[in-house]
């Protein structure tokens, strides 16, 4: 059975809570999202937008029989509001021939195209996007796709095809992507910020919060306010192993989070910092969201 078809029925009878059931499938209605919008942040963003409107469906929705599906369809419409909202070229769905079919699978191939960078997924129109996704990557049926997307059959085979031959042909271009910079001062203050954190100084960070600052730990709480926010540098205080590095998460600015005691040096997860001037305005740490590392274009800083 098929990673897709197991998730869909996994759920038939009896059926969970719809938070529970939210708590299980996030880590991957994120990595639906964030292939959907060419970013592990922006996915987030959607995900976060598919629970509060779930979560506000489920009253007049009655029962519900494939509850993931049904979720899937929520996040799929998210997506593409997400995308309209930022104009993107491709948010509409594209027209595809109706009788094309598709192709013999190349188990090499289908390797490479579920790993295709979120760059080049969003190379790709939105109705191809969506099919190779749920098809290549989280492993749905054509069925369970024209549930989640709409539309026929025949279509949804068209999509996949086109999308898949798109990528092999984009596989094959010279990689010509340029190494993020940071112009100054961003720069440095980001780095002041990293130096801070590494040596302790809490108190020396906290001078550089904005008073109406707003944390949000990513899939846990959200705080208002620095008093408020005070007692999360409180919490790393005790853990001296956790180390930041200044970076880059899908070309935006970062901190990227290792564990000093990991033999191994991987990034762990990331935080986010929204600044007005000199002054911490935002920030948001993905220490219990770290499916979002999934597919994440990671770039230290020089």
């Amino acid at each position: 059975m098929s990673e897709g078809t197991r998730g869909a029925a996994q759920y038939t009878a009896p059926q969970k809570p719809l938070e529970q059931l939210l708590g299980e499938l996030r880590p991957r209605l994120h990595r639906y999202c964030a292939r959907m919008t060419g970013s592990v942040i922006d996915g987030e963003d959607v995900v976060q937008e598919t629970i509060l409107k779930a979560m506000e469906a489920a009253p007049a929705a009655g029962p519900i029989t494939n509850p993931e599906g049904w979720l899937f369809r929520i996040a799929h419409h998210a997506a593409l509001d997400f995308l309209r909202r930022c104009t993107r070229k491709n948010a509409e769905h594209s027209n595809e021939d109706m009788d094309m079919i598709a192709a013999v699978r190349n188990p090499i191939e289908d390797r490479q195209i579920a790993a295709a960078s979120l760059g080049t997924l969003m190379r790709l129109p939105a109705s191809q996007r969506s099919s190779v996704i749920l098809s290549d990557v989280l492993g749905y049926s054509l069925q369970e796709t024209c549930e989640i997307v709409g539309g026929s059959v025949p279509a949804i085979k068209a999509a996949l095809q086109r999308g898949r031959d798109r990528l092999r042909a984009l596989a094959a271009e010279p990689d010509d992507t340029h190494v993020p910079a940071l112009a100054e001062p961003e720069r440095t203050r980001l780095k002041t910020y990293v130096e801070r954190f590494n040596a302790h100084d809490f108190d020396a960070v906290r001078a550089m919060l904005a008073e109406d600052v707003r944390l949000e730990i990513v899939n846990r709480v959200r705080l208002d306010g620095k008093k408020n926010v005070a007692p999360y540098f409180s919490n790393y205080a005790t853990r001296p192993h956790w180390r930041l590095v200044p970076g880059f998460v899908d070309r935006r600015p970062a901190m990227l989070v290792y564990d000093a005691d990991d033999p191994d040096q991987r990034v762990k997860y990331f935080v986010l910092l929204a600044w007005v001037g000199e002054r911490v305005v935002g920030i948001r740490d993905f220490v219990f969201a770290r499916y979002a590392m999934d597919a994440a274009e990671l770039v230290l800083m020089d």
